[in-house]
Formats: C-alpha cells, sequence, structure tokens
C-alpha cells in the first residue's frame, strides 16, 4: 500500500503548490492592471495569430506536407471598442528581419500614445508552466505600484516595456493559466471562420489553354474577416473577461 500512497502524495503537493502560485500570480496581474486603469490607463490587448496557406487555399496536406508550407502571421490590436486605428502587420513567418521587430512594436506604441493617450498594453504570457514553480507567493502580497515586465516575446515581434514607456504605456502579460483573460482568440476563430466560409468568393481562376491558374485576394480576405469582429461584439468579448477578472478579484483576495 505505501508503494501506492507515496507518488500520488507527491502528485497530490506538487499540483497544490502550482495552483497556489498561479493564482497568486494572476491576482498579481489583476491587481496591477486596476491600479493603471484607475490612473487613466486605456486597456489595448495586443496579440498574433497564425495563418497556414492550406487555410487560405482549403487545399487538405497531410501533417509533414503541411508544415513545409508557408505560413503567415498577423498582428493587430484592439480595445474594449473595436480595433485599434492601426496598420496592423501580416507577416511571412521567419522572413522578418530582427531590426523590425522592434520597428513594429513602436509605431504601435506611437499609434497609441496619438489616439488614446496613456494605454496598458497586455499581451499574453510566453513562458512556461514549470517557470511559475520556483516563485513563492504569500497572500499578503499586494501592489501598490505597478511593476515593470521584463521583455515579452510574442513569435513574430518584441514588445519592450522601455519603449512602451517612453510612449506612456505599459506592458503587462497576462498569466500562463489564464490566457482567456486575453479575448483576441475569439477575434481569431471569428477571422478563420470567416476565410473558411468565404475563401472562394475571393478567389480569381484563369484558364488557358495548356494550363490554369488561380489568384487568392489575400489581403481583401483578411481586411473583410477583420471587420467582421465588429465594436459590439468586442464589447460583449471585453465585458466578458471583466467579469472573469472581477470574479478572481473577489476570489483570490
Amino acid at each position: 500500500m505505501y508503494r501506492f500512497i507515496n507518488p500520488l502524495l507527491k502528485h497530490i503537493i506538487h499540483r497544490g503548490s502550482f495552483d497556489t502560485a498561479a493564482r497568486m500570480q494572476c491576482l498579481k496581474y489583476l491587481q496591477t492592471l486596476r491600479t493603471l486603469q484607475f490612473n487613466g490607463h486605456n486597456t489595448i490587448f495586443l496579440g498574433e495569430t497564425d495563418i497556414s496557406e492550406s487555410l487560405i487555399t482549403g487545399e487538405k496536406l497531410s501533417h509533414e506536407d503541411g508544415q513545409n508550407w508557408p505560413t503567415w502571421t498577423l498582428i493587430h490590436a484592439a480595445s474594449s471598442q473595436g480595433w485599434v486605428p492601426w496598420r496592423y502587420r501580416l507577416l511571412l513567418r521567419d522572413e522578418l528581419p530582427m531590426k523590425q521587430h522592434e520597428d513594429i512594436f513602436q509605431e504601435l506604441c506611437e499609434s497609441l500614445n496619438k489616439f488614446y493617450g496613456q494605454c496598458i498594453i497586455v499581451v499574453r504570457e510566453k513562458r512556461q508552466p514549470s517557470e511559475l514553480q520556483g516563485k513563492e507567493f504569500t497572500a499578503k502580497e499586494t501592489i501598490t505600484h505597478p511593476q515593470v515586465p521584463s521583455v515579452t516575446y510574442m513569435s513574430s515581434i518584441e514588445c519592450c516595456p522601455q519603449i512602451a514607456q517612453a510612449n506612456g504605456h505599459e506592458v503587462l502579460s497576462v498569466p500562463l493559466p489564464y490566457n482567456y483573460l486575453h479575448p483576441m482568440d475569439v477575434a481569431w476563430s471569428s477571422l478563420k471562420w470567416f476565410i473558411i466560409n468565404n475563401r472562394k468568393e475571393f478567389c480569381l481562376r484563369s484558364i488557358e489553354r495548356t494550363y490554369s491558374y488561380r489568384c487568392i485576394l489575400f489581403s481583401d480576405l483578411v481586411e473583410k474577416g477583420l471587420e467582421k469582429m465588429t465594436p459590439s461584439k468586442w464589447k460583449i468579448v471585453t465585458n466578458k473577461v471583466r467579469r472573469w477578472e472581477n470574479y478572481y478579484l473577489d476570489t483570490f483576495a
């Protein structure tokens, strides 16, 4: 009996320790977020998604073949009022020079400063859950001043807090176990469903004597897909996120 109980007990202790650390990290994130919002910062969600060529063309590929096909990364930002008035980026993966990573984030920060003033730029946490286990949190920890986060790396750009602060903004990362507090996944799902259901309408086909080819108006397809995520839909999604935030603030505090 001892041989069975001991491994189970270790698993329970390990899992409970991680859950406590994750909850306290979420609480610290939410307290910082509310402090900045109380000080007049507008909340902006910055996100990215990958769009494979097979999704655009509708061709079914094996897993091995799909890995060799081009993939684009779409970068955009939104608030509770809708997409921000910024020229979103559609980048071919692995072909963007490193220098342009900071240029994109710099341009976004300047645009946000122009249209919104001071902002909280919320991104998704990229660290693995194992990194949380080495941290110790106590229930007495509170946030009196917003903490300066470390550099946050998305797959396509680098979100540097120094660049953000130079434009009057702050960068916050949603803790990894609570990624659903970042509403961009809803927008990406809406976009990809639009691509699947409407890609034929954005396709031009030419048939010659010896060959035929197809041209897909990719930029127009993405543009129309983004428009389907209307300001009213953004308000619904962000209100749902805020209800979860309030619930965790009451539960974890």
